[in-house]
């Protein structure tokens, strides 16, 4: 299949401009990346385009970068290992258009380019591999990969994230060079499959999916299973404040004021067993840590609406109507709230000339109701710190 570049397109490039570009990460691949170069040259031919193959070398011990440049690859070094390292220093060296994100391991068969550029010159802005979808050569995939592993991390991201597809670790995947400053990519590991999908879907690019078939590797696989694991699952909590913090902490919040409030007026008794001042000191404490835990996730929605340049249209609409003075306002209710309630409690105890206390589960209330406010105070200068910097 080729690909046909619009008139409009082709009278802007010179004979020689780099309309697709592959690039491969390598570290020890001597025994693939030769062919795979040549394999990577000979879909660029079948596209009927002018293209580059960029081999990033990430410190090899082998003759790798020796065997990619005879097979005719551009040669790039990138002293920080890491797989994402390898690719960030590839992207930013690449020339093309299009960019063929792959590995140099021979797993995946690039004489087949033309599945990946198509839906880029259709339109899409990232088109991402699919192995599960695709043919999957016997012994290519551990079945732990393929039954367990790939599919959680997958369903994961797909549910967190809002995302429908079905590989979201694939090792081969294109996009349009335009959409890398949308993307802004940054990571340095194994995490860099994810981070890529994540952030399109998060920004509104265009993502397809094709199926691709997946072979033996040649070589020792760099995989380390749990270590990448655990850092994919850790780079998707941590672009997403509302599974990290709103959804836990706002929980625990309910869970907590529940407790606390149906104690506030004394000792209850619920299916036939007595719940006391003890009960309502942990509703008190868990109120106190879930409200923590989401004015957390607030502010981190906040930062990544700034800095990341995420779009958030629920906190924007808010940071739009509401100001400081709201969110002092609402934290002084309940600061005041809880100064009355305080105030009521030592006004007794002093009825009763300083004896003993009666009052605990009002004094928890109160004391609850104080660290609400300060905290909501606190929370909205912070807030709007961080509000200065948008508005600039």
């Amino acid at each position: 299949m080729a690909l046909s570049v619009p008139a409009t397109t082709a009278e802007l490039r010179g004979p020689t401009e780099i309309v697709v570009s592959v690039v491969l990460p390598c570290l020890n691949e001597e025994e693939a990346v030769g062919s795979v170069v040549r394999e990577a040259l000979e879909g660029l031919d079948r596209l009927g385009v002018s293209g580059e193959v960029i081999v990033v070398d990430n410190g090899s011990t082998d003759r790798s970068a020796a065997s990619a440049e005879a097979a005719g690859a551009r040669l790039v070094h990138e002293r920080r290992r890491g797989y994402g390292s390898a690719y960030l220093a590839g992207l930013a060296a690449a020339r093309g258009e299009f960019i063929v994100l792959a590995d140099a391991d021979g797993t995946y068969d690039l004489r087949r380019l033309d599945d990946l550029v198509a839906p880029l010159q259709e339109g899409r802005d990232v088109v991402l591999g699919s192995r599960l979808r695709g043919v999957i050569e016997p012994g290519a995939m551990p079945w732990s990969h393929r039954w367990i592993g790939n599919p959680v991390l997958t369903r994961f991201l797909n549910v967190v994230y809002g995302v429908r597809v079905s590989d979201a670790h694939c090792g081969i995947r294109a996009l349009r060079r335009s959409a890398l400053p949308r993307l802004d990519l940054h990571t340095t590991g194994m995490e860099f499959a994810s981070e890529m999908v994540l952030k399109a879907a998060r920004r509104g690019l265009d993502v397809a999916e094709v199926p691709v078939p997946y072979r033996r590797r040649r070589g020792d696989s760099k995989l380390s299973r749990y270590r990448d694991a655990w850092r994919h699952v850790r780079l998707m909590l941590l672009h997403s404040p509302t599974t990290l913090f709103l959804i836990p902490g706002g929980l625990l919040f309910l869970v907590g004021a529940v407790v606390m409030l149906a104690l506030a007026g004394g000792p209850v008794t619920v299916g036939g067993r007595g719940w006391e001042i003890h009960s309502m000191i942990f509703g008190s404490i868990a109120t106190l840590v879930g409200a923590q835990i989401v004015q957390l996730g607030v502010v981190a929605r906040a930062y990544a609406v700034v800095h990341e340049r995420e779009h958030d249209a629920l906190l924007e609409r808010l940071w739009d109507r509401l100001r400081l003075e709201h969110g002092l306002a609402a934290g002084g209710a309940v600061l005041a709230a809880g100064l009355g309630v305080l105030t009521f409690v030592v006004a007794r105890w002093a009825l009763h000339g300083f004896g003993n206390l009666h009052e605990e589960h009002l004094s928890v209330l109160g004391l609850t109701f104080v660290g609400l406010g300060t905290q909501v105070v606190f929370t909205s200068f912070l807030l709007s710190i961080i509000g200065l910097r948008r508005a600039r």
